[in-house]
């Protein structure tokens, strides 16, 4: 893609759209889910500081990454095996560098309704649901700390 706009070239293989939707997608799921983890984390250290240790142990941090990498990397391959599967018309083209999966279904040649909706509910699942359970954990975070009577003790759960 780099060496593309350099030279001016305003094509990509088909393949290689595959190949650039596939990590990004890949990373964005993760991320959501490992932005989740984290707020999750700091909710149990703050909310229950005696318990932390038997919520959020070292296993369950890593059990925690692993688990969101392996579920956006199945989430992202399965949509983007889905996509390049479907049939192209040769006579349309994408005006703009970047190549994810609704550029591509500009493309296609049949109805994507289905395909259109399941990515949907995805997107739903994996970015709606991480952010209200972030919201949601640094509410009762805010909410901890406004109940406390230490000065001190607000500092500290601030600074961390």
């Amino acid at each position: 893609m780099a060496s593309n706009f350099q030279f001016g070239n305003k094509s990509i293989f088909f393949i290689g759209c595959g190949v650039h939707s596939l990590p990004f997608l890949t990373l964005a799921i993760s991320e959501a889910l490992l932005l989740t983890s984290m707020a999750y984390n700091r909710y149990v250290a703050i909310c229950f500081p005696l318990h932390c240790s038997i919520h959020i142990s070292q296993r369950v941090c890593v059990m925690m990454i692993i688990g969101s990498w392996i579920t956006s990397s199945i989430n992202s391959c399965a949509y983007t095996a889905y996509a390049l599967q479907i049939p192209y018309c040769r006579s349309r083209a994408i005006n703009h560098f970047f190549c994810d999966v609704p550029a591509m279904l500009t493309l296609a040649c049949m109805d994507t309704w289905v395909y259109e909706y399941t990515v949907f509910v995805s997107t739903t699942l994996f970015l709606a649901f991480p952010f209200i359970g972030i919201a949601c954990s640094y509410g009762h975070v805010l909410l901890t700390v406004h109940h406390m009577h230490s000065a001190e003790g607000r500092k500290e759960i601030y600074s961390t």
